[in-house]
């Protein structure tokens, strides 16, 4: 009897073991299982599907339910012809990096990502192609602005500006096309039905003078975010025209003689000036307009580490593989904002010409500043170099001594221009710091 008692429990353990073995295996067999959804078709079916598929299909038959990245409904212009015209203009923009070699760091990767942008059916700019990814992973948060300025400082010598202070009075005098452009915009807004613009909009868009992209971005972010693509488009684009838009006006607002004007390095700056100065920057930045610290803050960063000299590691990597890195970003995220639906509409139309007014009016305020301090006592200055007060670093004060070299090949004005051009740069930074202060 013991025996079988024994047996018994041994058998009822064996079969409890064995269910709840299985029950997994089940479940996990039960998780594998896949129901076949598709259905064979007709081969002529199969060759009727895929031609539907086509972006040639998509352009001259538009999805009537087709939606754009912000899950708006797009115009069959938008579907068809505007993303064709869009496309030519991308290819002209490949043509002026690669053959006309304007600015083709910036201009190829705006270029490429207008291209995809572009492209119907993949959605490549939506929130889940890799274009929308970028552009939300470092522009809509304003990461990548402070990233480039971190960059741009490790790159700057601010040697010219310490070694001729005046120059800061050009770089200070081309942010008037951003305020000249912000009460335009605000007074054609008041008393025209042109435009249509809040008065933190016209701040936003008049930034754009500056033609400084990450301040742009920056500012766009803060004030307008829904201008932001727009924006960041037309500030960009400008800062990678400045060889085509300044000269005509450097040109006309100065003299033969006034072009061949020859400046001379006035002092050495030694190592202890340009390693207190960025410090010095930022304090006064923290004293009297903290809003704009992020940006200086980055930039001074930048060129604190470069000064110091004993961190060379850290500034090869700003100076090169995270600036390249953060610069192919931008670019292509600037470049998603080339769709159609969101390029060719009144509003970004609008704001590329405002912004065109403002660059205009910044890179002439500058070289009329520079003719105005000619006529006081003191060494003259080149006024090629006032339009170099325009923040696009160091493409501005590249400009000015291309254009001064046409007419004297011995008159090298790059390290003059430069004065003005990191002043520029601040300048910018202060000027969008003001802005957001106004609003806040």
């Amino acid at each position: 009897m013991k025996f079988f008692v024994i047996k018994l429990l041994a058998l009822l353990l064996f079969t409890f073991g064995a269910l709840h073995a299985s029950a997994p295996a089940q479940a996990e067999g039960a998780s594998t299982l896949k129901e076949e959804t598709y259905k064979s078709r007709p081969f002529s079916e199969m060759i009727t599907g895929f031609l539907q598929s086509t972006g040639i299909n998509a352009l001259m038959n538009p999805n009537p339910n087709e939606l754009n990245s912000h899950g708006h409904a797009m115009s069959d212009f938008h579907k068809t012809w505007g993303r064709v015209v869009m496309i030519l203009i991308t290819f002209l923009l490949f043509w002026l990096a690669i053959r006309k070699g304007f600015e083709p760091l910036l201009l190829l990767p705006i270029a490429f990502g207008g291209l995809l942008a572009n492209i119907p059916v993949a959605g490549i700019a939506g929130d889940d192609g890799f274009l929308g990814i970028i552009y939300h992973m470092g522009l809509s948060n304003q990461l990548f602005p402070v990233l480039i300025f971190m960059g741009v400082g490790a790159m700057t010598d601010f040697g010219p500006l310490l070694s001729n202070p005046k120059t800061a009075l050009l770089g200070g005098a081309a942010q008037f096309g951003i305020f000249g452009t912000l009460v335009g915009a605000v007074a054609l807004s008041q008393y025209t039905e042109l435009f249509n613009f809040t008065i933190q909009q016209a701040s936003a868009i008049s930034i754009i003078g500056g033609a400084d992209g990450p301040t742009s971005i920056f500012i766009a972010t803060a004030l307008a975010p829904e201008l932001l693509g727009a924006i960041a488009v037309a500030s960009y684009s400008y800062m990678a025209m400045v060889p085509i838009i300044q000269p005509p006006i450097m040109r006309a607002l100065t003299t033969d003689a006034e072009r061949r004007i020859k400046m001379t390095t006035l002092r050495h700056v030694s190592r202890l000036e340009k390693l207190v100065f960025p410090i010095l920057v930022l304090v006064l930045a923290i004293l009297v307009l903290p809003e704009s610290t992020p940006l200086i803050g980055a930039f001074m960063f930048g060129n604190f580490l470069k000064e110091s000299g004993v961190v060379e590691r850290l500034n090869d990597t700003l100076q090169n593989a995270m600036i390249n890195i953060v610069t192919i970003f931008l670019g292509l995220a600037v470049g998603s904002k080339l769709a159609a639906d969101q390029f060719l509409v009144p509003d970004t139309l609008a704001i590329l010409a405002l912004g065109i007014i403002a660059f205009s009016m910044g890179t002439a305020a500058g070289v009329i500043m520079a003719k105005i301090m000619n006529l006081f006592p003191g060494h003259k200055i080149n006024p090629l170099i006032g339009s170099a007060g325009v923040s696009a670093v160091p493409m501005a004060a590249r400009v000015s001594n291309k254009v001064g070299m046409e007419y004297d090949r011995n008159n090298m004005l790059l390290m003059h221009a430069m004065g003005p051009n990191v002043a520029g740069v601040i300048g910018s930074a202060v000027a969008a710091g003001v802005l957001i202060s106004l609003f806040q």
